[in-house]
């Protein structure tokens, strides 16, 4: 790369290693400074730092002084190559060496330095651990003009962010200091290049300096509060471990949490030296006591031969478990074996003792293994974590085989689950909240009822989430978009976990349509094949669209005598908020839920607070279908709370919503104000059927039946108000009337049942005051209109005709079994379409007629997102859906349902 033009170039020697160092270096290219030299570490066990190989890649000179000095003094030679270079810079992103202040004062600039925390505290090398040991609320990292002291020169750029109570070395540096740090570097020398870079002596008052953890340092102390030893161990993880003695020998901890809530300390104890309680260890993982008697968890234990096991399997033998290799799979643990000798080529025979890491392997040879294992399975899908907790080669191969066979135990989460015998079965129901892959309990563990509408019992208790699990739940997501597998996997790879979550979603069809009637009060024969069978439908045809979502070449004006190559990229949107209504709990879920998957975002799902247990039972299957941890998190709760909380959210870039216009508006508004969120909304709808006499009767009236009392009437498409021509209105109003008297009002779960109760008791009430203002209006009452007198919510199916434009239930949508009849008279077609369309909304409507003109006619000028002619709710998963005017935008199903979900980026190249 030569000499840049750009107005502020400079040029830039770079002191440093790692791949934080190569981004800042790679960044600085992009920003048009010139990189005159890169200095890095010497190659280790015959491999290069990425400083260095990309340096060398790109033809920038490349030094690898095994030392810069020798008995105190600068190496002649050393300065010699480094002045040769003209550097007008030095930038020092990460760097283990110790440079001499004979280079760092030499360019006209001087140097800058990259530092992982808010100086002057936490001056020295394990900067990021003691941030977390001491248990800091605020973290971040300084920027600074290089002086001959340590970590004290003169700050020039500091960003700081919040560190979560669960926060490792690892995740502070994934979630904001790498990707932060590099920002900010090029930021410190964007400023220095425009004359604006400012130095500021750093302040003496909160200093502190503390020494670089090492292994032997890292004993855990136990005589203090939980939360010190939580820290502590946070603190140490995974570099150098926290360790205690224990059961003769040395255990290093991993994973460590202070969310216990629901955790009973039931199990085998664990004798510890000094602490306060012996360990527990149970299905959760180990639980440890503070001398406050406090617990934490610990997930991962390291035995002191080096393997990493499930803290929960800590007392589990393991002499009888190996597993007996077919030919076949003898065949693949050989390949897997040439895979690891081509990794680690330094040792000379791959031995099934042989350690991954110990062998020199490093994080990017993990990402390797993992993506040769994946082309030798036939894709099987690993996580990094399986390389970590199977560390020897022996390991590794039986862990592969479990995996293959799919008899993988799932060891790692545990759910405390509701049982209920309902339906001849035995319900398993999860009720806390689900972030990061695990079931936990709310802050404060704080909980409300759940309600079964049919007889007003309780059904359990439920976390109910505050903003703090919010906040939680999107960093989950976040970091699963940005750091975890679900990013990495191939499309079609993320197809086929979503194939997989649909048959097991098939698999437990008659356990979900069971909740569904127990929580919804839907009746169990409709919620087999709608709620439930729907949504089975949907995200089997959205995984097969994974693969297929793709942009475009476009043919521009070309730049010459250069030519150009313009293209789109179809990319997902990243953290998206779900807030799903309650009259279709998982079928809700599953519209919006499908495609925002399939494009590549994660989720976080806010069911209704009256219906949350088919969504947390959701929420298991994804973990059982091996959906990567934080992708999908689900928070039952409050509308105002948790779905107020996701519109505001900075990290959370769109918004799905099905609900309330009123709710919408809200909605939408803070998704402008917080950070112009991408949002779709499907709103109310008041959709007008429009009943011609040259129909055919027999399927205008069973259709028009279906139309209002489908799923109870609470149904958003459901025909608000019939319009039924002159010459045929008493005709279709007494046989409406005569069918209606047919229904078998009744438990949801009885075969026979057609209407179940109402989904809940406020909704009930409504549908009362409702009624009681139509008859007041003038509306003739035909029948219904009355709660049913039984225990639940039952509510008699209504039809009330007369209707004229003016009344409130003409105008408005009941959401219920309610049937608004008006006349239209004969002949006039415009008169009626103008009706039709006198509404706000426009989510569905329908036209009855065998005339295909007047069909024809009367579907193009209707204002609805959906027009059914001849024919009412029929949805299908190909086919968008969504509204116009006040019922919102955007589209749920069919393809036009991923562009929610997707942002394009054009890119264009000259050559």
């Amino acid at each position: 790369m030569g000499p840049s033009n750009h107005p502020t170039a400079m040029k830039i020697a770079v002191i440093g290693q790692s791949l934080f160092g190569q981004e800042v270096y790679c960044h600085l290219r992009k920003e048009g400074h010139e990189v005159v030299g890169v200095f890095t570490v010497p190659d280790k066990d015959g491999k290069a730092d990425p400083l260095g190989l990309q340096a060398e890649k790109d033809g920038v000179p490349v030094f690898k002084f095994a030392r810069w000095r020798a008995k105190g003094q600068v190496l002649p030679d050393v300065v010699a190559k480094y002045q040769a270079l003209g550097a007008e810079l030095n930038v020092l992103p990460f760097c283990s060496q110790f440079i001499p202040m004979e280079i760092i004062n030499a360019p006209r600039h001087g140097s800058i330095i990259y530092h992982p925390s808010l100086l002057p505290r936490h001056r020295g090398a394990s900067a990021i651990n003691w941030t977390l040991i001491h248990g800091d609320k605020k973290g971040g990292f300084s920027i600074f003009w290089a002086d001959d002291g340590l970590d004290t020169g003169d700050l020039l750029l500091q960003k700081e962010c919040e560190v979560l109570p669960d926060d490792t070395v690892s995740t502070l540096y994934n979630r904001f200091l790498f990707p932060e740090g590099i920002k900010g570097m090029v930021q410190a020398v964007r400023l220095i290049a425009e004359g604006k870079a400012p130095r500021l002596p750093q302040p003496e008052e909160g200093a502190t300096y503390e020494g670089i953890q090492k292994k032997e340092t890292a004993k855990i102390n136990w005589d203090q509060p939980a939360e010190a030893i939580h820290n502590w161990i946070r603190g140490n993880d995974k570099v150098p471990g926290a360790w205690t003695e224990a059961c003769e020998q040395k255990l290093t901890f991993f994973n460590s949490t202070l969310s216990t809530s629901g955790l009973v300390p039931e199990g085998d104890t664990l004798p510890i030296p000094g602490a306060h309680r012996p360990g527990v260890v149970t299905k959760a993982g180990l639980i440890l006591f503070g001398n406050d008697d406090r617990m934490l968890l610990v997930k991962n234990i390291q035995l002191e031969d080096g393997k990493m096991i499930p803290a929960s399997n800590f007392f589990k033998g393991e002499g009888s478990s190996a597993l007996e290799l077919t030919e076949v799979e003898l065949a693949i643990a050989e390949a897997v074996r040439s895979a690891w000798q081509r990794i680690l080529p330094n040792v000379l025979e791959v031995e099934d003792s042989t350690d991954f890491f110990k062998s020199g392997a490093a994080s990017v040879d993990v990402v390797r293994l993992v993506e040769e294992v994946k082309e030798l399975c036939d894709g099987l899908e690993l996580e990094n974590e399986d390389v970590y907790m199977a560390s020897t080669f022996g390991d590794f191969i039986q862990l592969l085989v479990r995996k293959l066979r799919g008899d993988d135990e799932e060891g790692e989460y545990s759910i405390d689950y509701v049982e209920m015998a309902v339906n001849k079965r035995t319900l398993h129901m999860p009720h806390q909240l689900f972030i990061g892959g695990a079931f936990i309990d709310a802050e404060g563990a704080k909980t409300f009822e759940t309600i079964n509408p049919t007889d007003g019992s309780v059904i359990c208790q439920v976390s109910l989430p505050q903003v703090t699990d919010v906040d939680k739940a999107v960093a989950a997501a976040k970091d699963a978009f940005e750091n975890g597998l679900w990013g990495k996997i191939s499309a079609r790879d993320r197809g086929r976990l979503l194939y997989r979550l649909a048959d097991l979603m098939e698999q437990h069809q008659e356990e979900l349509a069971t909740i569904e009637a127990l929580d919804a009060g839907a009746v169990y024969t409709l919620a087999l094949k709608t709620h439930v069978g729907m949504s089975i439908q949907t995200f089997r045809y959205f995984a097969g669209w994974c693969d297929k979502i793709q942009g475009s070449t476009i043919p521009i004006n070309q730049a010459r005598p250069n030519r150009n190559l313009t293209l789109t990229r179809k990319e997902p949107v990243g953290v998206c908020g779900i807030i799903i209504p309650w009259n279709y709990p998982l079928m809700m879920l599953s519209w919006k839920t499908a495609a925002c998957l399939a494009a590549g975002n994660t989720v976080v799902i806010k069911p209704a607070q009256v219906t949350p247990l088919t969504a947390l039972k959701f929420a298991e299957l994804t973990l059982k279908a091996g959906i990567p941890k934080g992708v999908v998190n689900v928070l039952p709760g409050s509308g105002s709370l948790v779905g107020q909380r996701l519109s505001d959210h900075p990290d959370v870039r769109k918004i799905g919503f099905t609900g309330s216009t009123e709710v919408g508006k809200h909605i939408m508004k803070s998704c402008a104000v917080s950070n112009v969120k991408k949002v779709s909304l499907e709103l109310g709808g008041k959709s007008p059927l429009i009943i011609f006499a040259d129909c055919d009767l027999n399927k205008a009236v069973q259709m028009g039946m279906s139309s209002v009392f489908f799923n109870k009437g609470e149904n958003c498409i459901a025909a608000g108000r019939l319009f039924v021509e002159d010459s045929i209105h008493d005709e279709f109003v007494r046989r409406v009337v005569e069918e209606v008297r047919k229904m078998k009002v009744g438990n949801p779960l009885d075969r026979d049942t057609d209407h179940g109760p109402q989904n809940h008791h406020a909704h009930l009430m409504k549908l009362i005051e409702y009624c009681q203002r139509g008859v007041k209006e003038g509306a003739t009452l035909i029948c219904g209109g009355k709660q049913v007198p039984r225990p639940g919510f039952f509510f008699e199916p209504t039809v009330f005709t007369d209707v004229e434009d003016h009344m409130f239930i003409a105008k408005e949508e009941s959401f219920g079994p309610v049937m608004i009849i008006s006349r239209f008279t004969d002949g006039d077609i415009d008169a009626v379409l103008s009706r039709a369309n006198a509404t706000e909304f426009g989510l569905a409507s329908g036209v009855f007629t065998r005339d295909i003109n007047k069909a024809l006619y009367v579907s193009d000028k209707l204002q609805a997102g959906t027009v059914f002619v001849n024919t009412y709710n029929k949805t299908d998963v190909a086919a968008p859906f969504g509204g116009f005017k006040q019922s919102g935008f955007g589209k749920d199903l069919g393809e036009a349902a991923l562009n929610e979900y997707l942002r394009v980026k054009t890119v264009t190249f000259e050559y």
